[in-house]
């Protein structure tokens, strides 16, 4: 069996899109692109995740890769890739800036690890809250579900120059916005009930001038905040998914689909 330059040139062409788009995803999507994932096994994954997906993929354009035209082809499939990573992260953000708020009512603000994902110092609680969400991610078959969004993007935003159109870069930049809101959401039975006991103890500490607030309120403030998040975790999982349908949603109508 022989094979033309032709034939391996098409090959390599056709593999050569699915990788770039999957490349960019692994820039910024949750789980798969992770600090904590060595960077061979991502690239590992991502030239499997090619090979898989280049069969199901439209047939790519006729154009030279190193015209100006495939280079900015190129950059545009980096770019709708990142694009559906970051949609689905801002999920996971809003569970880092929920962690962070109720983390400073509470007063543990200060406790604070290295994230080894982010390469950052997050709160406790953000991470505790993190750890929830990959694990519901996973538990939904999220990593598919990305991947198979991925794959439906070939469709509608097809390899070429043109990719991420204005109303799709637009939607992105509003769905970014949904990082505080659905933090506060989020942290708001926490938020209310430290509230709560932020003004009894203010009315304690009027009533008993001499009662040490710090002493008392601390440790106070610290078992309510645990409690109500206990509480709550069961509707956690709720909002969560809807944070990931909503995000999927946004990932899959960047480039005009969905």
């Amino acid at each position: 069996m022989e094979f033309g330059a032709a034939q391996i040139t098409g090959w390599v062409t056709a593999l050569l899109w699915p990788l770039l788009r999957i490349s960019g995803l692994m820039l910024l999507a949750p789980v798969l692109g992770a600090n904590v994932v060595p960077a061979r096994l991502r690239m590992v994954l991502a030239l499997a995740l090619a090979v898989l997906v280049s069969p199901l993929a439209p047939p790519p354009p006729a154009f030279d890769p190193l015209s100006a035209e495939g280079v900015l082809a190129m950059a545009m499939q980096i770019a709708i890739g990142a694009a559906i990573g970051f949609a689905v992260q801002i999920a996971f953000d809003a569970l880092v800036m929920a962690g962070q708020l109720v983390a400073m009512t509470m007063g543990l603000g200060f406790a604070t690890l290295v994230d080894p994902a982010r390469g950052g110092a997050t709160p406790v609680l953000s991470q505790f809250l993190l750890i929830l969400g990959i694990l519901l991610f996973l538990s939904v078959d999220g990593h598919l579900a990305l991947i198979g969004v991925l794959v439906d993007s070939f469709r509608w935003a097809p390899v070429g120059p043109a990719g991420l159109g204005p109303e799709g870069l637009w939607s992105l930049v509003l769905w970014g916005g949904k990082v505080f809101e659905a933090g506060l959401v989020i942290a708001l039975p926490a938020l209310i009930a430290l509230l709560g006991v932020n003004l009894g103890m203010g009315v304690v500490s009027r009533a008993a001038p001499q009662l040490n607030l710090f002493a008392v309120g601390f440790p106070v403030a610290m078992l309510f905040g645990f409690l109500v998040l206990l509480i709550s975790l069961p509707a956690l999982q709720g909002v969560f998914l809807g944070l990931l349908e909503g995000a999927f949603s946004v990932a899959a109508g960047v480039g005009g689909g969905g």
